[in-house]
């Protein structure tokens, strides 16, 4: 198998393009005992109403309905595969657009993608507590009575946190819960994402325990949902929300027309390196062979530089 190792906000992954196959779950946990540094694995295979069909596959098997991030990576590839600057890529949820935009920094390939659809009601996270069928800036008193909660699914489930810079630096709260959360628990039958955001001068900060892999440098839904929800807190005006995490920044476009969400992640797709899986001894003798090692980080690198004031004291 030809695999490239791709990063949107350095949430990192391998892509593989080509049929779907049964054991992408074994291949992906395969490939995190053999590169600790990724997230998980995008596949890209032929879809019969779109560009492209996208999943995506945690570390731990799982798969994802969605990856904002991921996808920002997969958009990159099938535009330059096809020689288009827009396209439609098939996900477990929903059709989306995606599409090429001007670079952030010099060198910095963006793309922007559509994140839908947008649910409040518990049951499609699914989240059950009490008998609520929404849960919107509210604390849950068992947590913590200080910080307001709003549970939302882009699809991927989310619950978000606004807290303030100490708790945001004291990430042993956040992860106490989040491990609780995505293990056997009344409220979260199958997991969730654990968000905290903090305001910023420069917009806000988010900082994500992703279900399926733990803290990670960036979520793609996560900053999305977070910035609709601070939009809906009043933390942030509608329209345009810098978002920035542990692995950079990105833009999230938040609308709403005709009483429905219009929301758009825009962010980095960065090729890092291409290599070889060899399958013919099995998964438990395969091996990864380095093929290519691409420059393209070095911009990125620059770019984080460039925003690293802002974030300096909550990373």
């Amino acid at each position: 198998m030809e695999l490239m190792k791709v990063h949107g906000s350095m949430n990192t992954f391998f892509l593989y393009e080509g049929e779907d196959r049964e054991d992408f779950a074994e291949l992906t946990r395969r490939l995190s005992q053999l590169d600790g540094q990724i997230d998980g694995l995008l596949t890209v295979s032929p879809s019969k109403r779109c560009a492209a069909k996208m999943r995506v596959f945690n570390t731990d098997g799982s798969e994802a309905s969605m990856c904002g991030n991921g996808l920002r990576c997969v958009a990159r590839f099938v535009c330059e595969r096809d020689g288009v600057d827009h396209a439609v890529i098939e996900t477990m949820k929903a059709d989306l657009t995606v599409q090429k935009e001007s670079e952030i920094d010099a060198g910095v390939k963006m793309y922007g993608v559509e994140i839908s659809p947008v649910s409040f009601q518990l049951k499609d996270l699914p989240m059950v507590y009490e008998h609520h069928a929404e849960w919107q800036q509210k604390p849950l008193p068992f947590v913590d009575a200080s910080i307001p909660f709003t549970a939302v699914a882009v699809p991927n489930p989310h619950l978000i946190g606004i807290v303030g810079r100490d708790l945001q630096r004291n990430a042993g709260h956040q992860e106490k819960w989040a491990a609780y959360f995505n293990s056997d628990n009344p409220y979260f039958s199958d997991g969730v994402n654990l968000s905290y955001v903090t305001p910023i001068k420069e917009g806000i900060f988010v900082r994500t325990y992703e279900r399926g892999v733990g803290f990670t440098d960036a979520c793609g839904t996560a900053m999305t949902a977070s910035a609709l929800v601070s939009c809906l807190a009043g933390l942030m005006p509608f329209g345009n929300v810098s978002v920035y995490n542990p692995g950079g920044m990105v833009n999230c476009t938040v609308k709403i027309i005709d009483g429905n969400y219009e929301l758009k992640l825009s962010g980095n797709a960065t090729y890092l390196a291409a290599y070889r899986f060899d399958l013919n001894e099995g998964l438990e003798n395969s091996e990864l062979k380095l093929l290519e090692k691409y420059t393209e980080q070095l911009s990125y690198d620059k770019f984080i530089e460039k925003i690293s004031d802002a974030t300096a004291e909550l990373i």
